[in-house]
């Protein structure tokens, strides 16, 4: 009996430090916004190439982070955020 009891307790605490350890490695991914501060100037021009397209809508969040000030690779995660939503 006392196998079988140590063997569960041994697959209760398997599970549990691999569902923290799980938790803790989606916890601590930047979001996606927070990356595209981080890529290249050339991925943000094929970005901004694909998003062009819809010109209605690229005008209207380029409008807006201007509103809001925002300048460099800060209104990046801001118009990534627009145009993905």
């Amino acid at each position: 009996m006392s196998r079988i009891r140590f063997g569960l307790t041994a697959i209760a605490v398997a599970a549990v430090l691999s569902a923290s350890a799980a938790i803790a490695q989606t916890s601590s991914t930047p979001s996606t916004a927070a990356q595209v501060e981080k890529w290249t100037a050339k991925q943000w021009a094929a970005a901004k190439k694909e998003w062009a397209k819809d010109k209605a809508k690229w005008a209207d969040c380029r409008k807006q982070s201007s509103s809001q000030k925002l300048e460099g690779r800060k209104s990046w995660s801001f118009l990534y955020k627009c145009m993905t939503n």
